[in-house]
């Protein structure tokens, strides 16, 4: 799945090339693409004709549009494989075309929803005061957000009865840090996935805040993680930091701190990447 910093170089795209257009035509070419739109396809393509796009918004994993003097927004949900694209209006459609926008000016492109597995999509939705779609209204701000309260989130931290990566990716209390990057903050970190939030001091749990900004700012310099050709930016161009990782993916591949072999692990219906020296497990795990 996309994370933070995935879903951010697909919003800066948006927010260059799609921003203060108006929408005249939609195709709706798969009705799994609005399945997240109740009322279906075509009350999809007829709200949005004739709506333009303001500046592209996101918080954590979540991407909208909102569509200026309305109160909504279209919420893009990009799934395991689903791409905004911005392609020349005459380009051949890709094989798994969902949804197509075109607009109203002469810049002769035109914004297309591609999904492989059909997980994703695009809705409406109406605004909370706050101008988040209302169905993500109990989404937390991420930790690149200016207004997250680092005091707040350790405190919640330390007070939550689980395990420091399950809290890493509650949404409600820290939203965008997925698996790949809950195990790159927490190898910078020294931290087992197994520690218990509550025994993390104040300095421990502020170290790993830090890191995990850290590891999202280094990934969007490079514009993300691409593991393959279904994450890419809004011109089809793929991420880079999948060669700067330091635990995921690395089993049996040398720590790049102390060279013991990385170990992976079975959780959650996930894998977890650790060094079993630098990241020692918690004696009652």
């Amino acid at each position: 799945m996309p994370e933070l910093p995935e879903v951010e170089v697909v919003r800066r795209g948006l927010e260059r090339w799609v921003a203060g257009r108006t929408v005249t035509e939609v195709e709706v070419l798969h009705p799994r693409a609005v399945r997240r739109h109740p009322a279906g396809g075509e009350d999809f393509a007829a709200r949005l004709k004739g709506q333009r796009f303001e500046v592209a918004r996101r918080r954590g994993k979540y991407l909208w549009l909102p569509l200026a003097d309305t109160g909504t927004s279209v919420l893009g949900h990009l799934g395991m494989s689903g791409q905004l694209l911005v392609q020349p209006e005459d380009a051949p459609d890709e094989k798994h075309l969902r949804i197509r926008l075109r607009f109203d000016d002469a810049a002769g492109t035109e914004l297309r929803f591609v999904d492989q597995r059909t997980f994703g999509g695009l809705s409406l939705h109406d605004q909370t005061p706050d101008g988040l779609p209302d169905v993500i209204g109990h989404i937390a701000r991420d930790p690149l957000d200016p207004e997250f309260d680092d005091a707040a989130f350790q405190t919640a931290l330390r007070q939550r009865r689980t395990t420091v990566k399950r809290a890493l990716l509650d949404q409600s209390l820290i939203s965008g840090v997925g698996n790949i990057y809950a195990d790159e903050a927490l190898w910078r970190s020294r931290l087992h996935y197994d520690r218990p939030t509550a025994t993390l001091t104040r300095p421990r749990s502020a170290e790993l805040l830090g890191h995990v900004r850290d590891v999202m700012n280094a990934a969007l310099a490079v514009g993300g993680t691409s593991f393959d050709s279904l994450y890419v930016n809004v011109n089809g161009e793929s991420g880079y930091f999948d060669r700067s990782l330091d635990a995921y993916g690395r089993e049996d591949e040398p720590c790049r701190r102390c060279g013991t072999p990385m170990r992976r692990r079975a959780w959650m219906n996930r894998s977890s990447y650790f060094c079993p020296r630098c990241q020692r497990p918690p004696r009652a795990a």
